[in-house]
This record gives structure tokens, C-alpha cells and sequence, in this order.
């Protein structure tokens, strides 16, 4: 089985993309987690371009399980200087990197338009710039820019700068579609052509006498990334570079996470990760995002949340009979899971499947699942969400069934929000609640009603129930549903709760934002309560 390179360029490439900017730690944490993973090189960043990636280096290059994938990247000499005197060629040695990745410029535009040289000097000072690098010991891949259109405006002159590049000592020569625009069967006929262009040249043109490796380098600008990067392989190539979660600049680079679940089980190469390994990418691909504080793809193929979810009744029941009638992997293979989505969409599948999930023994026949898709029905009517609401969801089971009980009753609540003599905001609110026949009343500020209620409500209930002092809003949605009734519409309010073992989120609908609020809020904690006491039904 070809064993296949990951090359990742997350902390470089990445950091392009518009919205990202990370800290030295921030690289760090990435950096260790990647290791962990398997990647075969981790590009860290451009050493001579700013001090967050020097400083990134110095500490990279001390600890162990990173320093030996790790990748210091940067350019070829600049026209005017000797390859030895030239600060960025200078700054990957003094990286402390074992290898590095040198870009060039392969299309002949690039050359006498962006760099405003000739072609000939252009091809020494690539060959320098790998020649100098590699006699300090660091091991380099030489990535050919814009290699895909270099080579449809010049066939001949794009060969020849990889040739000059090989022959100098590059150990992999990796292939960029830097602009994004190459389809398939372009990325397809031209790897197959650099690949047995290097194979037909002779060993005594190679410095050490060792072929290098070809290597794929794409951008997703026409949604092709991850395919190019996959039919390059195909081709012949045996690294491939992409980025997690394919962030980078413009639409991204190709995605990392798309491609490595590909390559191992539906093209059955070896990637080094092993399958435990790969069942830790779904995480990889969230940890990411939080260290970026990214809100994650749900749609995102095999690690995204919505990834293996289902809605349509018909979906679910075959589902549930055999999964592979409409999941194209185990889900469990990457550490993703499936959802099963309640909605108006429902059939008895999806309510019965979803009550499962939340231990609710509802039998198929069972006049409380006729009900309860009833009440699911009327509810979404009403503007209702339960698709990310399982909390609610499993309220509104109980209620249908008959054995809800209040572990709370509400008298009365009341927010204030008013400005002081300092234009300060100041926000109140006064909770009155009964327990078990003790009436508790409590007065909270906080930095809006919302806030100011959640911490009246915890203050009120953490007497009579300590666990809840685990609880933690972590997200909270507002959606108006009826937007042409204009200050009068309806609003849905979707909040994520967590504890110290899970998540979960409940919703609330009124025309009143405040009371859409409390309603999400009291469903929160009374599905904290009920989880914690819960046994099957």
C-alpha cells in the first residue's frame, strides 16, 4: 500500500486567510495537537517575514514531537543577492527546522512581470536558494508557484524550473495551484506528465542521486480543492499539502479534513495516522476552530456537525434499518457521530430514533409517539426550532407522556434596564420562584436582561439544587420569525447550555424578546435537573 505524506500548512498558509490571526501559543497549540495526529510536516510559518513566526521557531524548535515534522518556508533569493547573503534564505537556516520549503516562481509571466527578471536568472536562483539551504543540512521541498498555469502558458519553461530545482537537491518538488482555478482532469494530465517527466530524468542529474518525491499543493478558489489535491494522488503524487478545516486565503486552501478521511478509506492508501488516529479528526477539526474562535462548518463533509445529520422521515428509518442507505461512511471512523433532527419534517422514525437518544422507551405503536409528532408539529407552527434544541425536546416527551413535574414554579419575574448619572447601563432583575412550597425571591444585575435573569434564576435555585451551579450559558441565538410584522414579530431565542460532562440547548418563542429568554432559560436548567435524575421511561 503507497504510504501517502500530510504536509500541513494550517500555521502558514492558514494564517492567510482573512479572519485568522494567530499568537505564538496559539501556533503552539495547533503545533502540538497536529503531532499528536500524525502529520507528517507541519509548516510553522515564514521565519523571515515577521517576529510571531521567529518566536514561534526559537520554541518550536525545542520541543521535541513538533521539531522533528516541523517546516520552515520561504522564497528563493532575491535577484540581487548571493544565495548565502540573502536574510530570508538566512533566517530558514537559523530556524532550527530539519526542513525547509522554498516557493519559485514556474510561470514565465511571474518572472518578468512580478519578479522583473529573466527567465535564466530566475531558474539560478532557485537552484541556489536549494543548493545553499540544503548545504546547511535542512532538507528541502521545493514548492513550484503557480506551476499549473505556468505550465499551460509554457510547458517547456515549467518543467525546466523543477528540473533546476531537482537537480539541486530538492527531495520533493511540490506542484501549487496558487490561483485556485485548475479543474480535475487539467490537475490530473499534468501531474501524470511531471511525474514521469522526473522519472525519465537520469539519477546522475539529481545531486544526491535520490528521484524526488512530486507533491500537491492546491486552493479551493473553484471548489476544487480537495478533489485536485485527491486526483492529483491518483496521478502520482505522494504528499499533499492543505490546511485544517481548509481555512486560507480568498476561498481557502484544500481541506485537510476532507482529504485524509478520502484518501484513507474510500482510496486505501497508508497515511501514516493510524484508524485510532483518525477518529480524533472530527476533534482536530473542532479544536481548531475554538483556538481561532471560528464558529465551526456544521455543513463541513465528515466533520461537521450537520455531516451525518437526518430530517426526512424516510431518511431516518432507513437509517435505522441499515446506515449505509444514506451515510457514505461510519461517521464513528473520524469521531463524528450521527444526528437524528426532529422537525415538522418528522415522521414516527425521527421521533421514536431521537426519544431513543435521550432514554425514552416510546414504543413504535405507542399513541404517545402519534402525539408527541402532533405537539412537535404545532409547535414548529408556531415558530418553535427542536432541529438544536434536544433540551426542550425532551421536556415536551415528558409533558406529552404525562410525567412532567415542575422542579420549579415561576410567581413572578420582572428586568429593569435604566442609565445612571454616568450614562452607565445598569440592568436588574427580580426573580420570585416557589420550591417545594418555599417561595424564594431574588434580585440580580447583569450586563443585559438576559444576564441579569440567568443570574436571578441561578441565586433562586442553587439552594434547593447545588448541581446547578455547574450550569453555563455558552451561546445565545435570537431569530426573528415573522420579520414583515415588523417590531411586532415573533422572535425564537436558541441558547446552548453546558455542564461539566455535556451541552445541550433549549428554545423559546414570544413577541416578547425577554420572555422568549426566559423561557429557553427555565427549560435549560429544569433539562440539567432532569438529565441528572433521569432513568429510562
Amino acid at each position: 500500500m503507497m504510504k501517502i505524506k500530510l504536509y500541513d500548512t494550517t500555521l502558514r498558509d492558514g494564517s492567510q486567510s482573512a479572519a485568522v490571526s494567530f499568537t505564538v501559543d496559539d501556533k503552539l497549540k495547533i503545533a502540538r495537537r497536529l503531532s499528536a495526529f500524525g502529520m507528517d510536516y507541519i509548516e510553522g510559518g515564514w521565519p523571515g517575514s515577521n517576529p510571531t513566526d521567529e518566536e514561534f521557531f526559537r520554541r518550536a524548535s525545542r520541543i521535541k514531537e513538533i521539531r522533528q515534522r516541523l517546516v520552515a518556508f520561504g522564497s528563493t533569493r532575491y535577484k540581487r543577492n548571493k544565495a548565502s547573503d540573502d536574510p530570508n534564505l538566512r533566517a530558514l537556516v537559523k530556524s532550527g527546522a530539519p526542513a525547509a520549503a522554498i516557493f519559485g516562481k514556474t510561470w514565465d509571466m511571474h518572472v518578468t512581470r512580478a519578479l522583473r527578471t529573466t527567465l535564466d536568472e530566475n531558474l539560478k536562483m532557485i537552484a541556489d536558494s536549494v543548493a545553499f539551504v540544503l548545504s546547511k543540512g535542512i532538507n528541502v521541498i521545493y514548492d513550484a508557484e503557480h506551476f499549473f498555469d505556468g505550465y499551460k502558458a509554457n510547458r517547456a519553461y515549467a518543467l525546466s524550473t523543477i528540473k533546476r530545482a531537482a537537480s539541486a537537491g530538492a527531495f520533493n518538488i511540490t506542484l501549487c495551484d496558487t490561483n485556485g482555478g485548475a479543474l480535475p482532469d487539467e490537475i490530473s494530465r499534468i501531474v501524470a506528465d511531471v511525474v514521469e517527466h522526473i522519472k525519465n530524468m537520469p539519477r546522475s542529474s539529481f545531486a544526491n542521486g535520490k528521484r524526488p518525491s512530486v507533491g500537491i499543493h492546491t486552493h479551493n478558489d473553484a471548489a476544487c480543492g480537495a478533489a485536485n489535491a485527491l486526483v492529483a494522488v491518483e496521478s502520482g503524487a505522494t504528499l499533499v499539502q492543505g490546511t485544517i478545516n481548509g481555512i486560507g486565503e480568498r476561498c481557502g486552501n484544500a481541506n485537510l479534513c476532507s482529504i485524509i478521511p478520502a484518501l484513507s478509506i474510500k482510496l486505501g492508501f497508508n497515511i501514516g495516522a493510524s484508524s485510532a488516529k483518525l477518529k480524533g479528526l472530527t476533534e482536530l477539526s473542532r479544536y481548531v476552530d475554538e483556538v481561532i474562535n471560528r464558529i465551526p462548518d456544521e455543513t463541513q463533509p465528515y466533520v461537521g456537525r450537520n455531516a451525518f445529520a437526518h430530517k426526512g422521515g424516510i431518511h431516518v428509518s432507513a437509517v435505522e434499518r441499515h446506515p449505509s442507505t444514506y451515510e457514505h461512511v461510519d461517521p464513528a471512523l473520524v469521531g463524528n457521530t450521527r444526528r437524528i433532527v426532529v422537525s415538522e419534517l418528522s415522521g414516527k422514525s425521527n421521533v421514536l430514533v431521537k426519544a431513543k437518544e435521550l432514554k425514552f422507551n416510546l414504543a413504535q405503536d405507542d399513541s404517545a409517539a402519534r402525539s408527541l409528532i402532533e405537539n412537535v408539529k404545532k409547535n414548529e407552527a408556531a415558530g418553535y426550532q427542536y432541529e438544536d434544541a434536544d433540551g426542550s425536546f425532551a421536556l415536551l416527551v415528558l409533558k406529552t407522556m404525562g410525567k412532567y413535574s415542575p422542579f420549579f414554579n415561576l410567581k413572578s419575574y420582572r428586568t429593569i434596564v435604566e442609565s445612571d448619572r454616568n450614562g452607565r447601563l445598569v440592568t436588574e432583575a427580580t426573580v420570585k420562584l416557589e420550591v417545594g412550597g418555599n417561595l424564594k425571591y431574588t434580585v440580580a444585575e447583569g450586563d443585559g436582561p438576559v444576564n441579569a435573569l440567568d443570574k436571578a434564576m441561578h441565586e433562586s435555585l442553587e439552594d434547593f439544587y447545588p448541581e446547578l451551579k455547574e450550569v453555563s450559558l455558552r451561546d445565545f441565538k435570537v431569530r426573528v420569525i415573522n420579520p414583515t410584522s415588523g417590531t411586532a414579530a415573533a422572535v425564537r431565542v436558541l441558547i446552548e447550555s453546558a455542564d461539566e460532562r455535556s451541552s445541550w440547548g433549549t428554545v423559546g418563542v414570544s413577541e416578547n424578546l425577554i420572555e422568549a429568554s426566559w423561557l429557553a432559560l427555565c427549560d435549560a436548567l429544569e433539562y440539567k435537573l432532569f438529565k441528572d435524575r433521569q432513568k429510562k421511561i
